[in-house]
């Protein structure tokens, strides 16, 4: 899928017609979800027939066996004008991901086949900042067993998912990740997710109740951040994140255009007959798209830095995967500050008009700025500093 949004002078891939289909079904409904909120149950189950569950898993397990930075490039054709559904299918691809990178291929083998088989849909539970659950040793059998117990913030894609990446602490302090059914007795999704952006990611509350999570569920082998490949999930979670960005604010431009081509008129102290051609409506858009094209360049190298780095798997070295770090932090920021800049900016070359809550052009700066708060820019920006002037590499974390 070529990179700059257009695919007329490269072959298209074989999961085109469906990303579009999608596409058109998501956009279709944006608008009246945004405002809904909830659930998007319809949506969801639209990406299930798709076949697209199963872009990331490889053909030898029966997906589609696509690279990151195709993967990545659907994300953004959907964050362009669904940025939550966006979000739910990048993470249901970081889940597959986490468990070759956490698990044992003994476990993650009969797990992606059953995604594809099933039509599988993962939800999230993790959130390592999040210490609300404890994971203690179970008397169940087989021997090995946990019960978690507690609560989970910001689980995103749980509602209607069918299975979970849960995590808790055990008595020391270790960081426990175990895959279920969302099913499970003793997890609860509480519907309590009503923040202004991301209307529809469900990234509110699960609760454990004394959930059994047997040793063969528990990512232990090799475990998380545990070795440099393994240390590249927290890498593909903030690429999802960039790329996520770049979408809505390719997303926003498109929409601001179409509204001024169509809809906006020249102030009455302009020289200019039409919007269009007004000096300063242009300059505008002009740093619209130099902002939007240095990040996409600088995202699609990151996408590129880290398939190559897939490909390494065992044999990534820490500076192989620090520099691929040092990529994606760039892409990082640069996005943030792109789609922000033209989601806010764009009603300068729309107008009042633009306003009107028919067509909540606000969603894009409001997704933006929900999702943007995931994890402070700043301190990427520092590690970008550390780098540029130390050449200091930045340390594995779950956030970078």
């Amino acid at each position: 899928m070529k990179h700059s949004g257009t695919e007329t002078d490269e072959a298209l891939p074989p999961w085109h017609a469906q990303v579009e289909a999608v596409t058109r079904g998501l956009a279709a409904t944006a608008i009246a979800r945004d405002q809904a909120g909830g659930t998007a149950t319809v949506e969801r189950n639209l990406l299930r027939r798709s076949g697209l569950l199963a872009l990331s898993i490889p053909t030898g397990s029966g997906g589609s066996g696509a690279d990151w930075q195709s993967v990545l490039d659907v994300v953004r054709r959907f964050a362009q004008v669904d940025s939550s559904m966006a979000h739910l299918f990048a993470f249901h691809h970081l889940l597959l991901a986490t468990t070759r990178l956490f698990g044992h291929a003994t476990q993650w083998q009969p797990w992606l086949e059953q995604t594809v088989a099933q039509r599988w849909f993962w939800g999230n539970a993790l959130n390592p900042l999040d210490k609300g659950s404890i994971a203690t040793p179970s008397s169940a059998t087989p021997e090995g067993s946990y019960t978690f117990s507690g609560r989970k913030s910001f689980c995103s894609g749980a509602s209607d998912s069918d299975m979970l990446l849960a995590s808790a602490f055990d008595v020391k302090g270790r960081l426990l990740i175990g895959v279920v059914p969302t099913s499970r007795q003793g997890i609860t999704i509480l519907d309590d997710w009503d923040n202004m952006g991301q209307r529809q990611t469900d990234s509110g509350t699960v609760v454990f109740d004394n959930v059994t999570v047997t040793p063969s569920e528990l990512l232990t082998d090799p475990g998380p951040l545990s070795t440099p490949f393994a240390c590249l999930r927290p890498l593909l979670a903030q690429l999802i994140l960039a790329n996520i960005y770049l979408g809505l604010g390719e997303g926003a431009l498109r929409e601001a255009r179409d509204f001024t081509l169509k809809s906006a008129r020249p102030w009455i102290a302009s020289p200019a007959t039409s919007t269009n051609e007004d000096l300063y409506v242009l300059g505008h858009y002009g740093d619209f798209w130099l902002a939007l094209e240095g990040a996409r360049a600088l995202t699609e190298r990151a996408a590129s830095a880290f398939d190559n780095a897939w490909q390494r798997e065992t044999a990534l070295t820490e500076a192989e995967r620090g520099r691929v770090a040092i990529a994606v932090a760039a892409a990082k920021v640069a996005t943030t500050r792109a789609g922000l800049d033209v989601a806010n900016g764009m009603f300068e070359v729309t107008g009042a008009r633009a306003t009107t809550a028919a067509l909540r052009l606000d969603r894009y700066w409001r997704n933006l700025r929900v999702h943007t708060l995931h994890d402070p820019v700043d301190y990427k920006v520092r590690e970008l500093g550390d780098w540029a002037l130390n050449e200091r590499l930045p340390k594995p974390t779950f956030y970078s």
